[in-house]
């Protein structure tokens, strides 16, 4: 099997990791906020070179083209091949779902089979060691719940817009999410209060106050351009309670940001309930965790009786990249395929 990099384009990050024989042997995830233009994915390449030099082929899969910097999403996905293409100065092997791989030239023409196609890439992978499970992918951004079946991902949804509908796509992520879009409301100091929509903070910050965020997975500014010690997310999630710190003690402000993630994974866990309700083959099924909130994916489900696979295990990491390959598992999943063939 050639030494692969595979790619996956995110609207924030890219994700990129190398395979090699079926291992998975390096994994990183950059900071790369596309909104602002083309020469983001240029920078991030160029921090990804030590790690993609030894690659003898490369395959890609993306989200990025929902971001602004597009004016409608196919527009996005012929920009972002092309620009691979030309940057990685290779033959590069675009993942197109269900269809599996092409080349650049009929993704470039058929677009609408490219683009937030990465989950069902992260599903194949898994759907190759286990005839039944539920996968559950939580970035920073948004939460992927995907039914594998008979060995083969089973999504009742395709597009974004159908997957909302079947609630296998949720906008709820662990770093970037206003809490506003988790809860309206919020408890503090035994008092439920109605919360300030003003993008004052993440839930980057709720999980810092808890001591639940993962080291070195919050790789962008925060709501107000400050640093991001405890003290720092908990200034900004007052805010968000039309207070300031001072107005509550730090024991006081992480029992309402308990809540508040609480909420989070209780809508998460609705999701995947009502995913599983479609499919009696998952009620005995474990469930294969990604994303930067598998941990927290692993602790719901967990609660609920399920058994819990990571999917670095699925992938074959390397134990110095394992945790990273978890993270960023459709960048992994589609090196990985694409090695195969």
């Amino acid at each position: 099997m050639p030494i692969t990099a595979g790619y996956d384009v995110g609207g924030a990050h890219l994700k990129v990791a190398l395979t090699d024989d079926g291992r998975t042997i390096a994994v990183r995830q950059i900071p790369c906020p596309l909104w602002r233009g083309m020469e983001q994915l240029d920078a991030a390449l160029v921090e990804a070179i030590a790690l993609i030099a030894r690659a003898e082929q490369h395959a890609v899969t993306m989200t990025g083209e929902l971001c602004e910097l597009f004016p409608d999403r196919q527009t996005g996905v012929r920009e972002i091949v092309s620009h691979l293409a030309t940057e990685l100065d290779a033959d590069l092997r675009v993942y197109m779902g269900l269809r599996g791989f092409a080349g650049t030239a009929t993704a470039m023409a058929e677009p609408a089979s490219v683009g937030s196609m990465n989950f069902l890439a992260s599903a194949a992978l898994v759907a190759r060691s286990l005839p039944g499970a539920l996968l559950i992918d939580m970035g920073s951004t948004t939460t992927d719940i995907i039914p594998i079946v008979d060995s083969m991902p089973c999504p009742r949804g395709i597009t974004d817009g159908e997957r909302l509908m079947t609630s296998e796509l949720i906008y709820t992520g662990l770093t970037r999410t206003d809490p506003c879009v988790v809860a309206h409301s919020g408890r503090l100091r035994g008092r439920e209060q109605r919360l300030a929509a003003g993008g004052f903070a993440s839930m980057a910050d709720v999980r810092r106050i808890l001591g639940e965020l993962p080291d070195g997975i919050d790789q962008h500014a925060t709501a107000d351009g400050r640093g991001k010690s405890i003290e720092e997310s908990i200034a900004r999630f007052a805010r968000v309670f039309g207070r300031d710190a001072e107005n509550a003690s730090p024991a006081e402000w992480r029992d309402a940001a308990r809540e508040i993630a609480d909420k989070q994974m209780e809508e998460i866990r609705l999701a995947a309930t009502s995913v599983m309700a479609e499919f009696k083959q998952l009620s005995a099924a474990p469930v294969v965790v990604a994303g930067i909130g598998a941990s927290q994916i692993a602790a719901l489900m967990a609660q609920q009786g399920k058994a819990i696979v990571h999917f670095s295990t699925l992938a074959n990491a390397a134990a110095d990249c394992a945790d990273w390959a978890t993270y960023c598992a459709p960048a992994v999943a589609v090196a990985l395929l694409a090695g195969e063939n």
